[in-house]
């Protein structure tokens, strides 16, 4: 492709619930747009966007993907985003580029979880939106009920441009309101001709709402349109293009992804309404404690950002980029500010699907493939240098739910952490964790599919299979009441024997003090250099568990007494004194069991909240507080035994549907109710 201006250039995401038909409809942009010689299939694996081999496997998007086509002398950089829940953090990234949003919605099933998820996401950045109602051929399939669904969820701003020409199977073509024309499609070519008479009427009514719609919006139009001058499709579709840019109008159009039908009028539409990167606003920056803002300007100074990573195992690194300002191209060398590396951009590419093509630039608002940067990732700035400006980094998904890890060949645990390292690099929603207290690896992610697809790519892609273990809850103990014990360590073997006694007092601390050590010892019963020996035997003591197996904590041990050997003591033996005696003693001091609480969050449509309460009793959770959000949702803030929600991620889903989402975070950590105590330390013996 050659070199496009801004004012050529449209960056639209596809969003939308998974099985609504994104994947398809990118199909369908390239092969409309004469891309491809050919329409992929999600069905058979060969999209252009569905190209990795657990996407084929699934038949499920997992990554966002790049679409670029040409529409006329303007560049359509299509991204295809995942529909399912657990990779929602693959939409923000798109729409952390995208000037502007394709909401798909099916015929079939209407707006569904995702669907919001993704308007509200959108919304919440200012981004323009247009709606595509898809699927319109298939059984049960209705644009008047999709679109009545649509407006009571996303309000009075949505706007119909076409109406379908039949029904179902017998779905054969557009009625465009803009041009009062009608468009069907048969044999593979489109003919456009006069509105069916059966639809007429229909369609002079909606015409008449959208052209007063779109008037309304430019106060010398509709002086014109009131006095009976009707402006032409131009002027209409320039008024529009101008409410679409500022957010006040979702146009709302239709068609089959699958069949072709009204995909070519899409592809116009989006080239002559969609904002081009040079009308959206100006992008605020940071430079050093300052703010300011970067136009989208070929002649300005070269930034960009990169919003996301791939990893190949032949290229190496792939940095997807967005330029922002100025023009980029081969060599260029523009600074990290995060990492003050500078970078060199020997090559840019074009990259449609998993294919690449080079370029010899890219003009700001454009979007490029750059291989091997040695210290950029995803959510980095690269600036030029001397001028170490930073664009805000993008948001990962939060973590909801947690799997333990471990490779199943011994030996590869360096393999593993590589790999994991690079999975990071290309989805930064994936946190890996080291738990010192329960001595496992956690890959932490969204959702079941998320953290088993990660699982599947580690062998594939590093050679690491992994065995996956349930995630250890990280119980502690500690004493409720003051008790004394005495340690005696007392061995003769031939020779220097070991002799050692101390004598400790263990009271309890506040919950989150720690652990205390009182040296009490007067008139030399244990000599000063043997009393550290006492004090690491305590530690290890606690380390190793207390009555109920698990490590001891919040606890004060004052070594107050004791008895030596002038020959026969040692580090050794005042170290295994000091473990006994603290053994003893905090066997004898109400030893309880102590669980970690986590403050959980939960948003979810206020008709769920009574569902959500009984729920989280059911956990043992003790509510906080509610708090009521715009657009129907509420805010329930718990506080849960962790052990209770170690799973919550796939409950929720399955309770809300997919419209409720969560925050979790450790509080504190309180008494296990006596009925739990023996079921936990059986399982601990175990």
């Amino acid at each position: 492709m050659p070199s496009y201006p801004p004012s050529r250039i449209r960056n639209v995401a596809l969003v939308g619930h998974n099985g609504a038909g994104k994947t398809t409809l990118a199909e369908a942009l390239l092969f409309a747009t004469g891309t491809t010689t050919r329409q992929g299939k999600v069905d058979d694996g060969s999209t252009v966007t569905d190209f990795e081999p657990e996407e084929t496997k699934r038949k499920l998007s997992l990554s966002l993907a790049m679409a670029p086509c040409a529409v006329g002398d303007v560049k359509l950089n299509v991204v295809d985003t995942p529909g399912y829940a657990d990779f929602f953090g693959e939409v923000r990234a798109a729409c952390a580029v995208a000037d502007l949003v394709v909401v798909v919605v099916s015929a079939v099933e209407g707006v569904e979880a995702q669907t919001e998820a993704a308007w509200s996401h959108a919304a919440a950045l200012g981004l323009p939106r247009l709606l595509f109602v898809n699927k319109l051929d298939r059984e049960r399939a209705s644009f008047d009920r999709t679109l009545a669904d649509l407006r009571e969820r996303f309000g009075s701003g949505v706007a119909p441009l076409e109406l379908p020409v039949g029904e179902e199977t017998a779905f054969r073509g557009i009625a465009d309101l803009l041009t009062d024309t009608a468009i069907v499609y048969e044999g593979g070519k489109a003919t456009t001709g006069p509105i069916p008479e059966e639809l007429a009427d229909l369609e002079h009514q909606v015409r008449e709402q959208l052209v007063e719609g779109i008037v309304v919006g430019d106060d010398a139009l509709m002086e014109r349109y009131l006095e009976g001058d009707v402006p032409g499709t131009e002027e209409l579709e320039a008024t529009l293009a101008g409410g679409v840019s500022q957010g006040l109008v979702f146009p709302v159009v239709c068609g089959s992804a699958a069949t072709g039908v009204g995909i070519d009028r899409l592809a116009s539409l989006l080239a002559e309404i969609a904002p081009a990167p040079d009308v959206r606003p100006p992008l605020e920056v940071r430079a050093g404690d300052t703010t300011t803002e970067v136009r989208c300007d070929p002649a300005g100074q070269p930034l960009a950002r990169v919003f996301k990573t791939v990893s190949d195992p032949y290229v190496g690194k792939i940095s997807l980029l967005k330029v922002l300002s100025g023009t980029i191209r081969p060599d260029t060398v523009l600074t990290n500010p995060r990492t003050h590396t500078d970078e060199r951009l020997h090559v840019l590419q074009l990259l449609r699907g998993k294919e690449t093509e080079p370029v010899s630039e890219a003009q700001c608002g454009d979007i490029v493939a750059v291989p091997k940067l040695s210290d950029t990732a995803t959510g980095d700035t690269l600036a030029p240098k001397g001028t170490p400006v930073t664009v805000a980094a993008l948001d990962p998904e939060p973590p909801a739910l947690s799997i333990a890890i471990r490779p199943k060949s011994k030996g590869d645990e360096d393999k593993l952490m590589t790999g994991l390292h690079r999975l990071q690099e290309e989805d930064p929603s994936l946190v890996v964790e080291r738990n010192d207290e329960t001595h496992q690896t956690l890959l932490r992610g969204t959702g079941e599919t998320h953290l088993a697809v990660c699982c599947e790519r580690l062998a594939r892609k590093f050679g690491v299979e992994v065995a996956t273990e349930d995630v250890l809850v990280p119980y502690r103990e500690t004493i409720t009441k003051p008790a004394d014990a005495e340690g005696k360590y007392k061995k003769q073997t031939g020779g220097h024997g070991q002799f050692g006694v101390a004598n400790v007092r263990v009271a309890p601390l506040e919950r989150g003090e720690g652990f205390h050590f009182v040296d009490a010892v007067v008139g030399g019963a244990i000599p000063k250099q043997y009393i550290p020996a006492v004090e690491k035997g305590v530690i290890e003591a606690m380390g190793m568990g207390g009555v109920y197996g698990y490590p001891v904590v919040d606890v004060q041990v004052t070594l107050h007494d004791g008895k030596y050997h002038p020959v026969d003591s040692s580090e050794m033996s005042f170290k295994m004194a000091g473990s006994l005696a603290f053994r003893e003693a905090s066997a004898k001091a109400g030893p309880v069991l102590l669980e970690p609480h986590s403050r959980l969050e939960v948003t979810v449509p206020a008709s769920m909240q009574g569902d959500i309460l009984g729920d989280l009793n059911s956990r043992r959770g003790r509510v906080q507080g509610t708090d009521t959000l715009q657009g129907g949702y509420q805010v329930i803030t718990a506080l849960v035994p962790t052990a209770e929600i170690q799973r919550y991620a796939v409950d929720l889903r399955s309770l809300t549907g997919g419209r409720g989402h969560f925050r979790a975070e450790h509080d504190h950590y309180d008494v296990v109710p006596a009925n739990l105590v023996d079921k936990l330390a059986k399982a601990k013996g175990d």
